[in-house]
Formats: C-alpha cells, structure tokens, sequence
C-alpha cells in the first residue's frame, strides 16, 4: 500500500479507476432506485414513505464510513506521515458531509409522516447532527492549514478526536431510549423483509461506488491545485 502512496503512482490508478468507480457506482444505484421506488410493494405498517429508505440509509452509512476513513487517514498521516494521507482525508471530507446533510434531510421527511414530527432531540439525531458541524469544523480546519501553510497535524488530531461520535451514532438507539428504531442490520442478521433487503443493499453499494469516484476525483483535484501551485513557486523563484 505504501507504494500507492507516491502521488504519481496514486495519479495514474486513479486516472482511470475514477470513471468506473463513478459510472457503475451511478448506474448500480439507479437501478437500486428504480427497484425501490417503482417495484418494491408498500410496506404494511409506513406505506410508500418507506421508499426512503433506499436513500436515508445509504447516506447515513456514507457519513458514518465517511468520517471513518478520514480518522484512518489521519492516523496513517499522523503515524507514517503518508504524503496523501492528507489528501485523502480532505478529499472524503466534503462528500462525507454532503452524504450526512442527505441523511438528516431524508431522516427528516421520513419522519413526519411516522413519527407526526420533524426533528427529536433523542441520541440518533443529535449526534449525526454533531457528526454535520464536524465535517464543517475539519473543512474549515483543513482549508485554513492549507491557506495559511500550517501545519496538517492539527486538522488530523481533529479527525482521530472526531471518530469518537461514530460509534456513538451507532449505539446510540441501544443506550437510550428513541423513537428511531433499532438496528435493523446487525451482523450476521437482518430484521428487513428480503423484499426490501436487496434493493437496498444494491443501493448502498452503488452509492458507494460513486462514494468512492467522488474522492477520487476530489484527490486528483486536490494535487492538480498542489502542482500547480509549487510550479508556481518555482516560477517565482527562478524569476
């Protein structure tokens, strides 16, 4: 792994895994989709508001994975000092928070029809909530340290201290009481009909295929502008 850690072996993988993570992630999940919405019967109990569900859950595992990856990039930075272990971090960091801003907004509309509310302030909703503000808070963070020429350590020592919300998130529905329901996918067992198991599976694995053709294409971006820049430096230099 440490070899693709090199920029120039990192930029020719992701020269072309980029497109085909991108183009099956989008056609996966749009079949996912279309399966969910147009072929999966009503459910007993919600109706048709549980077609939601194929988009709430995907993007609630996209923002929870997302934070994942950034803390394991920033312990690979912080540990191995990886040169794009900062990138990466960076690169998932924007898609992570747009994937949880989704959640909380399909959360939303799903539970005002099921629950008769918009918002409770019960464990699940706060701290994916919290999970929002710091994806904002490593955003800022990162893009100051990259302005200012500061030092990447900060915005990683974010991201490790950060990880802590996840499993919060994840247990939260056990440790206190909610009106979100339990988990339905544990491992090695699911409480979901096979009727919508599929279709939502095949979502999430499309979302995140595309997941991952996104921060690619954010990481490529990412050092073009790095490039560019110490070019620039050079320029300046020899001027």
């Amino acid at each position: 792994m440490h070899g693709f850690a090199n920029p120039t072996r990192f930029l020719k993988l992701a020269r072309w895994l980029t497109p085909l993570l991108f183009g099956s992630g989008l056609l996966i999940a749009a079949v996912a989709l279309a399966w969910g919405f147009f072929v999966v019967p009503p459910d007993r109990l919600m109706g048709d508001t549980v077609r939601i569900l194929f988009i709430h859950v995907p993007a609630a595992w996209l923002g929870m994975g997302g934070w994942a990856a950034i803390a394991i990039a920033s312990l690979v930075q912080l540990v191995w000092r990886h040169p794009l272990a900062s990138i990466a971090a960076r690169g998932v960091a924007v898609p992570g928070a747009a994937f949880t801003a989704i959640c909380l907004l399909t959360g939303s509309i799903w539970a005002r029809p099921t629950w008769g509310t918009w918002w409770v302030w019960d464990g699940r909703l706060t701290s994916f909530l919290v999970l929002l503000f710091l994806y904002f808070a490593y955003i800022a963070l990162a893009g100051a340290a990259e302005r200012d020429g500061a030092s990447s350590r900060i915005p990683a020592i974010f991201g490790l201290v950060g990880a802590i919300n996840v499993p919060i998130i994840n247990r939260s529905v056990v440790w206190w009481n909610s009106l979100h329901q339990p988990p339905s996918i544990t491992v090695g067992k699911s409480a979901i009909d096979p009727v919508f198991l599929w279709p939502l599976l095949a979502a999430m694995l499309g979302f995140s295929l595309l997941f991952g053709g996104i921060v690619l294409a954010r990481m490529r971006a990412l050092l073009a502008n790095i490039q560019a820049e110490a070019r620039l430096r050079r320029k300046a230099l020899e001027a």
